[in-house]
């Protein structure tokens, strides 16, 4: 018995130092980018990535419930353009993204405003860079985070880069067919 509570002492003390080191090195900005070349001219690419209806065409999270509400507003194409998701499933939550910047068959950059299953707000960019007859397309996020997402970077990392990646090749897959 004496050993089993060594073995969780320890592993507590762990986790705590854990924890303390996480706050202590990780910043309060977040960051996140992954990037994938598509063979595809920046321009047929650019058409995926300049509304918010052809992002939500290869868009990851929408899977996550068949019966999610998405409300359109603005126009598409244009900063200003805009879509809302509703869903009962907790993992994809509810919230609105809205296209803040575009450049032209360069850059779209997106707000996010999350309302649930947690309250928040990042930025997202999608930059296209020619490489020959393909295009580098690199989709980052920023955002802030509070001490106990600090905790939870790796996971949050794990979790980001699987999802940009599922995202990334719905998006080759969509071009390229």
């Amino acid at each position: 018995m004496k050993t089993i509570l060594k073995i969780l002492g320890v592993i507590i003390l762990l986790i705590l130092v854990y924890a303390v080191i996480a706050l202590l090195a990780f910043g309060k900005n977040y960051h996140y980018e992954k990037s994938i070349v598509i063979n595809a001219p920046k321009e047929k690419v650019w058409e995926q990535v300049s509304s918010m209806k052809a992002f939500n065409q290869w868009n990851p999270w929408l899977k996550l419930d068949k019966n999610i509400t998405l409300n359109y507003t603005g126009n598409a194409g244009e900063v200003g353009d805009k879509y809302c998701w509703d869903s009962q499933n907790k993992d994809a939550g509810a919230g609105c993204q809205e296209i803040k910047e575009l450049i032209p068959y360069q850059k779209q950059k997106t707000e996010m405003i999350f309302k649930k299953p947690f309250e928040g707000q990042a930025t997202s960019d999608i930059i296209l860079t020619p490489e020959g007859n393909s295009t580098k397309v690199t989709w980052s996020m920023d955002t802030e985070q509070d001490p106990m997402m600090k905790i939870m970077r790796p996971m949050m990392d794990y979790q980001m880069g699987k999802s940009y990646g599922e995202g990334l090749d719905n998006l080759k897959k969509l071009l390229e067919k």
